[in-house]
């Protein structure tokens, strides 16, 4: 277990309040301890020091917040502590290219958003530019280009304010480019063309051996070039000389150049030998100038490849910043994955939630700056880490604080409570007042939800914001007999809250999906028909919600979070 000391935890709080106008959060404070290994079972355990240290640092002024936190900036040496992102290599403001570098196999997802996010600020710290690349040279059976990725993609970015330049780049656009590099590197000895299967070959570089097609001179290597653009598939690569007596045999002679038959959304079938994504990078970054490259940490043998490719022209290597994989606790994303359940229609469509793709987190709710600040929170790190969802919600409900509240009644139950008069309930749309409110006209009987008709027991209960009533002669069978108490909250009575519709008023039908495609039924009050689509509420002890869809008979919200 990681031990979270009480320093990491101010240096943490210091630094969101200086963000922050002075009050630190407590969500980005946790969502940062996340990041530096806090364990979700250990929440309970360290929040009451997180809000004892959060009171002390949003008591002090800005002046001592700052000279608190250049304090913390030279004593802790676990984590640099800083305001936003830690700075480049080799930067110079108005200089930086980053590139941002989408496979389009389906939509952004939310582990996508992270390179996306990052490049952003770097780019805006720096006042420098950031490219859209559309990497889809070609992909394979298991991972195949999917023509709407393309706009999903698109409005994903967009989705997240993400500012790059407005000419998108398409690789498959630029094919005959590495194909003219590819020739040079064929005359000057430094590639070559080979027909061995791919266990021979595997065989050979692990014994450092180099095959017989190494060894044949350039002209012949430009004639087998040629060779291997009407070559079955997968009977010819073209490989990069590396040295085969390499440490590391995955990097001896790697594959640079491939066949495929595979049609492609944008060439269709002009192309069918399509370079590397190790190639196509050591030759474009040059080109497109790129200064920094922000890669995961998986990646390392990549860029060895296309700084060995960039030595060859004598060109310059863009500097390479790594950033270790993150996983959201509980939760699996894979973009060929979702293709494969849209395609085969076991997803409703890409923006299925279990896709949690960037177009399923807007249909959810889920706010772009909840999404920035949490990736944010977890700043460039080497190490792997796995960060629980709460800390992603805990950001986005304090961007929904201000949201509407109205009834909802999951499997709804009709009871009678006798005794009670007409009563007009008004009920605030916000604990806050600030909204208004909604008002109702009730008889005696009412809609609870079955969960809890069915953990009644004999005792006293209130409906929110309408009456107390007592509950007796609680059996197995039904029905149950309840009667009125009083209907100003009553400080003397013991209570437990109940959620409830009144029965006598046109309840709308609804629906809920949620996060795990699963749907939740019930009643709705009257009210939730004047709301626009695409509107962000809270029902009521059950959680926030997104209007989605609005048919005659029903409305259907997605959940968001609790």
């Amino acid at each position: 277990m990681t031990e979270i000391s009480k320093e990491v935890i101010k240096a943490y709080a210091l630094e969101n309040a200086i963000k922050y106008k002075g009050e630190a959060n407590q969500g980005a404070v946790l969502a940062g301890l996340f990041a530096e290994g806090l364990e979700k079972s250990k929440i309970k355990d360290i929040m009451p020091t997180i809000q004892k240290v959060i009171k002390e640092v949003n008591k002090l002024s800005p002046e001592t917040q700052l000279e608190e936190y250049s304090k913390l900036n030279a004593a802790t040496s676990k984590r640099e502590i800083r305001e936003g992102l830690k700075e480049l290599p080799n930067a110079e403001k108005g200089k930086v290219v980053m590139r941002l570098a989408p496979f389009p196999s389906g939509p952004l997802h939310i582990g996508n958003a992270r390179p996306f996010i990052l490049n952003d600020e770097y780019v805006k710290m720096y006042d420098g530019k950031l490219l859209l690349v559309m990497d889809d040279t070609i992909g394979s059976a298991a991972k195949k280009i999917e023509p709407q990725a393309y706009k999903l993609i698109e409005e994903g970015t967009k989705w997240l304010d993400i500012n790059y330049d407005k000419n998108i780049i398409y690789k498959s656009d630029r094919t005959e480019k590495y194909y003219a590099y590819a020739e040079e590197l064929l005359k000057k000895g430094y590639m070559y063309v080979c027909d061995c299967d791919q266990e021979t070959m595997h065989d050979l570089k692990q014994k450092g051996i180099a095959c017989a097609c190494r060894e044949f001179p350039p002209e012949r290597q430009m004639e087998r070039w040629k060779e291997m653009f009407k070559a079955k598939m997968g009977s010819m690569t073209v490989r990069l000389k590396t040295n085969m007596q390499d440490p590391d045999p995955a990097f001896r002679d790697r594959v640079m150049f491939k066949i495929s038959d595979l049609p492609h959304p944008r060439t269709k079938n002009k192309f069918r030998v399509y370079p590397s994504m190790e190639f196509s990078w050591g030759i474009d970054d040059h080109i497109l100038g790129v200064t920094h490259v922000l890669r995961g940490i998986d990646h390392q043998m990549s860029t060895r490849v296309q700084d060995f490719i960039r030595k060859i022209f004598n060109w310059s290597n863009p500097e390479s910043i790594y950033n270790g994989h993150f996983a959201i606790e509980g939760i699996k994303i894979s973009k060929s994955k979702g293709a494969k359940e849209v395609n085969e229609g076991s997803f409703i469509g890409w923006n299925d939630p279990r896709t949690w793709s960037l177009q399923s987190l807007e249909d959810r709710g889920i706010q772009p700056k909840a999404i920035r600040d949490f990736i944010l929170s977890m700043g460039i790190k080497k190490s792997n880490s796995t960060i629980p969802v709460e800390s992603l919600y805990i950001l986005n409900k304090k961007l929904l604080e201000d949201a509407p509240r109205y009834f909802f009644v999951e499997q709804p139950e009709k009871i009678k409570i006798s005794g009670t008069p007409e009563l007009t309930a008004k009920i605030p749309l916000h604990p806050s007042k600030k909204l208004g409110t909604r008002e109702y006209k009730t008889s005696q009987e009412f809609l609870i939800s079955k969960i809890d008709y069915d953990i009644m027991q004999n005792g006293n209960y209130r409906l929110m914001h309408l009456l107390n009533f007592k509950s007796d002669n609680v059996e197995r069978m039904k029905p149950r007999t309840f009667s009125f108490l009083s209907s100003e909250p009553d400080n003397d009575i013991k209570t437990k809250f109940i959620q409830w519709l009144p029965a006598n008023v046109d309840n709308i039908n609804v629906e809920i999906i949620m996060p795990d495609g699963s749907t939740i039924k019930g009643k709705g009050e009257p009210k939730l028909k004047d709301l626009k689509l695409g509107t962000t509420i809270q029902f009521e002890r059950f959680g926030f919600v997104k209007l989605h869809k609005k048919s005659k008979d029903k409305l259907e919200f997605w959940f968001t979070h609790n």
